[in-house]
């Protein structure tokens, strides 16, 4: 097996993507703000857009556990942590609070850029920003936990 395929499936698996995002309108981010205004004139589209995804997906999780292995790799390599800590919760808040002021996620982002959209430039910059402060917060959030340091 070659490293092409993988890397044109990956390839156009993200094109689909993209392309259901901006299809559905997900690149658009007043519709995440519609849909977290539950005050407000409330936009159902997202709850729409997520339990496609779950019917879609659902089936596809479902006929891949029951293969022995992945169609384009050796092993499956599906992840183990059970555990909700410290860190999990903390990725998740600072995710949520992100994605609900900007209104964007990664995918709708970069997919907005594509779309030759210039609004999520600043969105895409603090992103990155945080993945490259991440661990330098981690380390230090790590030694101050530390007994005797």
């Amino acid at each position: 097996m070659t490293a092409v395929k993988p890397l044109l499936a990956s390839f156009v698996c993200g094109l689909l993507f993209g392309f259901g995002l901006a299809l559905s309108g997900m690149t658009d981010p007043q519709r995440v703000r519609g849909f977290l205004d539950v005050t407000g004139i409330w936009d159902p589209t997202l709850l729409a857009v997520m339990g496609g995804a779950l019917a879609t997906a659902t089936p596809g999780f479902r006929f891949a556990r029951r293969r022995r292995a992945p169609v384009l790799a050796v092993d499956f390599r599906l992840p183990t942590a059970k555990d909700i800590d410290l860190r999990l919760l903390a990725g998740a808040v600072v995710f949520g609070c992100g994605w609900g002021l900007a209104g964007y996620c990664p995918g709708p982002a970069l997919t907005s850029i594509a779309a030759g959209t210039s609004a999520p430039w600043l969105f895409i910059v603090a992103m990155i920003a945080g993945m490259v402060a991440a661990p330098w917060i981690e380390s230090r959030f790590a030694r101050t936990r530390m007994p005797g340091k």
